[in-house]
């Protein structure tokens, strides 16, 4: 099977069958301290951001998704187009297909046609940097789309459950130092089953400007590659729920390093988006949402996006938070399974509920 009929069976069957994960990305355990009093108005919230030291309008990205197949062209065009109207950034999926097949390139350079200015985020995978890719496929990747940083993608879980997977994954920290030479921010990106604390501290060591927690409770890969193979994938059906929900993953990040963090993995709502920011992270990046809405077109996008941002305007101004600095001092309440797992971890989650009184 060609890298491009695989993308495609990726993209359809994402679209069309549910392939998000059973395990919950923790987010309904976190509450926050309601302000009757939030002593400001609601037309003064600004939720101006940045994201390696880039500016943005929102701290809202739209995740990498596609790219290697005529189908994936239109929809980076859309997305493209509303991160462009938008101001905020936009990654494309992974540009191994570009790299290797010249034919492609088309579906990814239409993101930087389509915005000419936005933060434009590039991607290939570690796997590949452990074998045999090195400086110089970062460096066409990079100069495919004109990206402003790029995004390494670390899927050891998907790579793993699918049929002939690259699962060689040893000296990745060292490919991670080498790409520094690369000239924009490198960013880790997980694709599903979130980073941990200690993973985050090694990254940030070896040189990464950004990590995306990437974390569980969104679209699960190996229930795709569950879908695409069919029963004889036990792997898949059997490891689709594998990871650290996306609010542990970016309280254990956020916790570990200094770096922006990127909160990824089933967030919805512009509500989810205030918390993983006050929970620590920089910026929050969606997907499946997007992609369906893509399809259709980029006033779609817009669209959608627009009602996550007053979604979280309404939750800034609900807790008395005029920037996003402010929404990071809000007061927090966790409980559930996200509590417990902090606990055990060594996070202490009572220092969220008193930061501002």
């Amino acid at each position: 099977m060609t890298i491009g009929s695989r993308k495609l069976d990726h993209l359809e069957i994402s679209t069309d069958k549910k392939v998000q994960s059973k395990v919950q990305n923790g987010f309904d355990d976190i509450s926050f301290i309601h302000r009757a009093l939030p002593e400001i108005n609601i037309d003064e919230v600004d939720v101006k951001s940045s994201l390696v030291s880039k500016k943005i309008d929102a701290p809202i990205m739209i995740a990498g998704m596609t790219g290697g197949h005529k189908k994936a062209e239109i929809i980076n065009k859309n997305l493209a187009l509303a991160a462009e109207e938008l101001g905020i950034p936009m990654g494309v999926g992974s540009q191994r297909a570009g790299i290797e097949h010249k034919n492609l390139v088309y579906t990814y350079s239409v993101a930087r046609k389509a915005a000419p200015s936005a933060f434009i985020i590039g991607n290939l995978g570690m796997a590949q940097f452990s074998n045999d890719y090195s400086i110089e496929e970062a460096k066409k990747a990079v100069d495919m789309i004109e990206a402003d940083a790029l995004a390494i993608h670390l899927n050891a879980l998907h790579e793993a459950v699918q049929p002939l997977g690259d699962v060689k994954f040893k000296a990745c920290l060292e490919a991670v130092r080498k790409l520094k030479e690369v000239g924009v921010p490198l960013i880790a990106k997980e694709t599903g089953a979130g980073i941990s604390m200690e993973d985050a501290a090694l990254l940030e060591k070896a040189g990464v400007n950004a990590i995306d927690v990437g974390g569980l409770g969104g679209t699960s890969f190996p229930a795709i590659e569950h879908y695409r193979i069919g029963k004889k994938n036990t792997l898949g059906k059997l490891f689709g729920d594998w990871g650290i929900p996306t609010a542990v993953s970016t309280v254990e990040c956020s916790t570990a390093v200094k770096i922006d963090v990127i909160s990824t993995g089933g967030i919805r709502n512009g509500l989810q988006i205030a918390k993983a920011l006050a929970l620590g992270a920089t910026c929050c990046g969606i997907a499946m949402p997007l992609l369906r809405k893509s399809q259709i077109s980029s006033k779609e996008v817009v669209k959608d996006i627009t009602r996550i941002i007053e979604e979280l305007k309404t939750a800034m101004f609900l807790v008395g938070a005029l920037t996003i600095d402010d929404l990071r001092k809000s007061n927090l309440i966790i409980t559930g399974n996200t509590r417990e797992w902090l606990d055990l971890r060594g996070i202490e989650c009572k220092q969220f509920a008193n930061r501002r009184r």
